[in-house]
């Protein structure tokens, strides 16, 4: 006949401790409400508003140069030649060495994602990874997922919107299932215009358009590779979202602003950028006006890699690519503005002091 387990508890002690231990484990696992997130503990940055203004002193100081190098291998902006040839008169440049990324980044700078082709730049992922509502936007993803789960595994509340037009909800296999709920994919392009109707193919969405389509008013992190099309795209943002501050006289404005664009106002709906540039059939002059824009309206780029995968398979042609990664110093983003964040459980966090700069990895101090 079968022995009951309090028989057999009866002979041998120790069983029934064991036992015991495993229904309390049971009802305890069971029984425990879901923990809550803890509370967001915001470090300041008390020099942060003395380095942005010493970074942007030195990227204006730099206009100048960018407007002699022009005159010198131009002397307009028409005659530069994107990669001149290797014959006499050597001009030593390519069309980077106009646009440096001269605006360090004042916290630290990681690079996130995998080794070679896949990795990206970003300035601070401190100021989000305890920031609620975080919110990321990546367009145009290709085979590589590395930068995406990296991030989400480097913040605890931020979530991505990845957006493909060859890829669908199928492309969530290429995230750890853990990070998957805080994961959203879409199959659509970003444009200039907003085309996605039943018929259109693939469909087209403008950033202010997706964003209003999510219930979004700021991103984060927006990072694009769209082949190509940066070059209307970001004109539609910049038009979308800025609006031009028209000078009575502008020539003055040029050599008043080391711009040769009209300086824009209001505040483009991101603090970071990471954007991949394909300079491919690019006009000197059409490039330097598209950077323009971004200058005035408030990006200033932190670093910059260019693509040599590319370059190596590519030797016939120029170094065409490059990724290059922007901080928005306008608005009131996390990553140049301090603030103290309220914690999903509605906790408003403590205020803490930042710790000793010397044990962190920052950019140059204010001199």
């Amino acid at each position: 006949m079968a022995k009951s387990v309090f028989s057999l508890g009866q002979r041998h002690p120790r069983y029934t401790i064991a036992f015991a231990a495993f229904v309390l484990c049971a009802y305890w696992f069971l029984s425990s409400p879901t923990p809550r997130p803890h509370s967001v503990v915001y470090r300041a940055n008390n020099d942060l508003k003395a380095r942005l203004e010493r970074e942007e002193r030195k990227y204006r100081a730099m206009l100048p140069q960018r407007q002699d190098l022009i005159t010198r291998f131009g002397p307009t902006p028409a005659q530069v030649v994107m990669f001149p040839p290797d014959q006499d008169p050597w001009p030593p440049y390519t069309v980077w060495d106009f646009f440096p990324p001269l605006f360090n980044c004042p916290h630290e700078l990681d690079r996130l994602g995998a080794l070679g082709d896949g990795g990206k730049w970003m300035c601070g992922i401190s100021r989000i990874q305890d920031k609620p509502n975080c919110v990321i936007y990546s367009f145009g993803i290709d085979s590589s997922y590395s930068f995406e789960a990296t991030l989400l595994q480097s913040t605890q509340f931020c979530e991505v919107w990845i957006y493909d037009s060859t890829k669908g909800e199928d492309a969530q296999n290429h995230i750890p299932k853990p990070l998957r709920h805080r994961a959203h994919f879409g199959k659509l392009a970003l444009g200039a215009s907003d085309r996605h109707s039943q018929g259109d193919d693939p469909k087209t969405w403008t950033l202010k358009s997706l964003m209003s389509e999510n219930g979004h008013s700021h991103i984060d992190f927006l990072r694009l590779d769209v082949e190509g099309w940066e070059w209307e795209t970001f004109r539609g943002i910049i038009r979308d979202f800025t609006m031009e501050r028209v000078s009575a006289n502008p020539a003055a404005n040029a050599n008043t602003t080391g711009w040769n664009v009209n300086e824009r106002e209001g505040v483009l709906p991101f603090g970071q950028l990471q954007i991949e540039l394909h300079v491919w059939n690019q006009r000197f002059q059409d490039f330097l006006e598209w950077w323009e824009l971004l200058e005035v309206a408030g990006l200033r780029p932190f670093h910059h890699e260019i693509n040599l995968v590319y370059a190596n398979y590519n030797r016939h042609s120029g170094v065409e690519l490059a990724e290059y990664s922007f901080l928005n110093i306008r608005g009131e983003n996390a990553f140049i503005r301090d603030y103290v964040p309220v914690s999903p459980d509605g906790v408003v966090a403590e205020h803490q002091q930042e710790p000793d700069v010397r044990n962190i990895r920052h950019g140059p101090g204010p001199e």
